[in-house]
């Protein structure tokens, strides 16, 4: 396919797609889809090899957030049975994050949800960093606190974080639709903070909500144009409680056409496949590996993700390694531009080259695969890694 010989092409040599091409990819039949993973892997293997990056969620305070992310279990009015914890201790959240370590992931992600964090929250994670590098060398950090102010992303990397995260989530055209209480510009704002106090960016989106593909493509273009070093890709929990709880539009198929279409644009960042992909990738996990060279090691903020053992197993069986810690995840020019932190942190069928396809028919929503997390931060059981 002239396709996607045209996009390996041009992920080699580091050049941005056009917009048709991208949604090109997204439009592809399933006849197809082998071919597209195929291409795809080509650009993530030139730049990431065989490796596979863990990374560990630590959920640091969890739900009765501000916000009014209709997407978020944790969202102002939430009526999902989560569980509901304000902020853990240093210690506390230090033993969290050893479990994953344990388990063999190489970065942990502290988030906490609100709003933005206030200057004390700053400090109480600022101490939660400390402790985490102090009992674990080598450890590279990510905090996702929400919005920042001016300064703050400078005292956390004064801490020790190595990276911050905050998600576009979707395209700045449909962003109201989705959040009224903080804007898309608010984010992006967020990002370029990070960046400018010399944290490596993390930004993202959340695929299933609704989206049209035009809508899949714009958000990861603008994630390109702020050139994050990683992007993780969500697909939509439907949280019941949640205003988006009747969004069931994903297929195995479709999550593989916007990773291989998130790869082509975004060919030499840490892609990570993140929240969701239990649920709507299932049994197509392993193909999703030869587009993305990162996940989430065990359970996610507010839901259970399958066993860590099994996420291993399923890396060797797919023909993967999981990255050592002393290995360095992004690319030489990448990690050289990072400041040396190297790594970071959270279908259509048919139609033509313009991207406009017949939308396929509705499955039965997977609501048994939705798990409320109760093991973990904030529990007395023992976390899944």
């Amino acid at each position: 396919m002239d396709l996607l010989n045209t996009l390996v092409d041009k992920g080699l040599r580091r050049e941005l797609p056009t917009r048709e091409e991208a949604l090109a990819v997204l439009a592809t039949s399933d006849d197809d889809l082998l071919d597209v993973v195929a291409a795809a892997g080509k650009v993530r293997r030139h730049w990431f090899g065989r490796r596979v990056k863990l990374n560990y969620l630590v959920n640091l305070k969890s739900g009765l957030c501000p916000e009014d992310c209709s997407y978020c279990s944790q969202r102002l009015g939430s009526k999902a049975d989560i569980l509901k914890y304000t902020w853990l201790k240093p210690d506390q959240a230090s033993e969290a994050a050893a479990a994953g370590l344990a388990g063999g992931a190489k970065r942990v992600c502290l988030v906490a949800s609100g709003r933005g964090p206030t200057d004390r929250d700053v400090d109480r994670v600022s101490e939660t960093i400390k402790a985490i590098k102090e009992q674990n060398e080598g450890v590279e950090v990510c905090a996702c606190l929400g919005l920042l102010s001016d300064g703050q992303a400078e005292r956390l990397r004064e801490a020790g974080a190595d990276a911050y995260n905050h998600n576009l989530n979707t395209s700045e055209g449909t962003y109201g639709d989705i959040t009224t209480t903080h804007t898309y510009a608010d984010r992006v704002d967020t990002v370029q903070k990070a960046h400018a106090a010399g944290l490596s960016a993390c930004s993202g989106l959340i695929a299933g909500m609704g989206e049209s593909d035009e809508d899949l493509v714009d958000v990861v273009f603008s994630l390109r144009e702020l050139d994050p070093d990683s992007v993780p890709v969500n697909f939509l929990i439907p949280f019941e409680g949640t205003p988006l709880a009747k969004e069931w539009n994903l297929t195995p198929q479709r999550c593989l056409r916007i990773l291989a279409m998130v790869r082509f644009v975004c060919p030499d960042v840490e892609v990570r496949i993140a929240g969701g992909r239990e649920v709507h990738l299932r049994t197509m996990q392993p193909l999703a590996l030869h587009l993305a060279n990162s996940i989430f090691l065990g359970d996610y903020l507010t839901s259970e993700g399958q066993a860590g053992k099994a996420d291993l197993e399923m890396i060797a069986d797919a023909g993967f390694e999981v990255e050592g810690a002393d290995q360095v995840t992004l690319p030489e020019h990448r990690a050289e531009a990072a400041g040396g932190c190297g790594s970071v942190c959270g279908s259509h069928e048919g139609g033509d080259a313009c991207g406009t396809a017949t939308v396929p028919a509705a499955q039965e929503p997977r609501t048994d695969l939705v798990a409320v997390r109760r093991r973990g931060a904030g529990t007395d059981v023992a976390p899944n890694a």
